[in-house]
């Protein structure tokens, strides 16, 4: 980090003796290789974030290749933007199956029998890296497995575009999406809003939005192993400095692009790095999930503390050993197992309500 050093705006103070790392679960360590191998080819600092960019649409399918041979339809749509922005582009993957038998609402305009729960979908790469296809896999197992009609969004990204940008393009998505709910046969009152990483940042600001700016009404929020925090601050944060899958290196890349001169004072807002929220009381229920061994565990267990604090409902799972996106890239691992079986467990909860 030398070399960026002297125009950084913000770095968190070293503490004298650097934690020890929590060790990885064993039979999470080839998954975890793999992941190196695929995202530290570049490492991210400022000057190679469009490189990242370039090599990271490498390693994501497109759209025809992950929904060939699943039983989903999807299309792309261009949607309005924030007040002032550009359009959005979304992708909306719905399942073959026919609709679940379930009551019409009055004054929706779908017929009974054909509302479905709705997600918005927000992919991770630290804010500034990524496209909505890193997201839709999510969208497809839940079209399968749940029958939900899923919307990825395609938000700007970092340095390019500040925070709040990515934060605005994804409320703005949430409102069309509510605002087009009878069309796309979704139930207004069943969408939850859900991402991993940045996108579980993304998540967690869209939520504060919501309530702030009174809706649309969201059933739950899935915040994975969010990255909320910009002070980089936690135990955690410095037991994976140059180590791990999304290091502090990386983390400080992200918030540097997204913050500017404003990281780690009291200018950043809420929309932007969630932790800032002095209120979590009234937002929708949450999942939250991280693993023991990667830098985002304490801010996540922080947050969700916060939420019991105010009153709010949090199921939070710390997964023993576990990397950041362990599940994906290591999805045999018995402690993979059980995070996959944890979050569908929510998923049929949530969506039942």
């Amino acid at each position: 980090m030398t070399e960026r050093s002297h125009a950084l705006p913000f770095r968190a103070a070293a503490p004298e003796l650097r934690p020890v790392p929590v060790p990885y679960d064993p039979e999470l360590e080839q998954g975890l290789a793999h992941f190196m191998d695929l995202v530290e080819s570049i490492p991210l600092r400022a000057h190679t974030i469009l490189a990242n960019r370039d090599h990271f649409r490498t390693v994501i399918p497109a759209m025809a290749s992950q929904a060939e041979g699943r039983a989903v339809t999807w299309e792309d749509r261009l949607i309005p933007g924030p007040q002032g922005a550009p359009d959005i582009e979304v992708t909306i993957v719905r399942p073959l199956d026919p609709a679940p038998t379930c009551p019409g609402r009055e004054g929706s305009g779908a017929p009974a029998g054909a509302l479905r729960p709705a997600v918005l979908g927000i992919h991770g790469g630290g804010y500034v890296l990524g496209t909505r296809f890193f997201g839709t896999g999510e969208l497809i197992d839940l079209a399968e497995t749940h029958g939900t009609i899923g919307v990825a969004v395609e938000y700007r990204l970092a340095p390019e575009h500040p925070a709040p940008a990515g934060a605005e393009d994804c409320y703005a998505a949430l409102v069309w999406l509510a605002a087009h709910a009878a069309e796309l046969g979704a139930d207004p009152d069943r969408i939850v809003v859900s991402g991993a990483s940045a996108g579980g940042g993304l998540t967690a600001a869209i939520a504060l939005m919501a309530r702030d700016r009174s809706g649309p009404a969201l059933a739950g929020q899935l915040v994975n192993t969010p990255m909320i925090d910009d002070r980089n601050d936690t135990v955690s944060s410095w037991q994976y400095d140059g180590l791990g899958a999304w290091d502090r290196n990386n983390n400080d890349t992200g918030w540097d692009a997204m913050l500017g001169a404003d990281r780690g004072t009291e200018r950043v807002h809420p929309y932007q790095a969630p932790a800032r929220a002095a209120d979590l009381a009234q937002l929708p229920p949450a999942f939250l999930e991280v693993g023991s061994a990667e830098i985002f565990r304490d801010e996540t267990i922080a947050y969700a503390r916060r939420i019991w604090a105010a009153g709010g409902e949090a199921e939070l799972h710390v997964w023993s050993g576990a990397y950041h996106g362990f599940s994906g890239f290591s999805p045999d691992a018995i402690v993979s197992q059980a995070a996959n079986a944890a979050r569908d467990s929510w998923w049929r909860r949530i969506l039942s309500r």
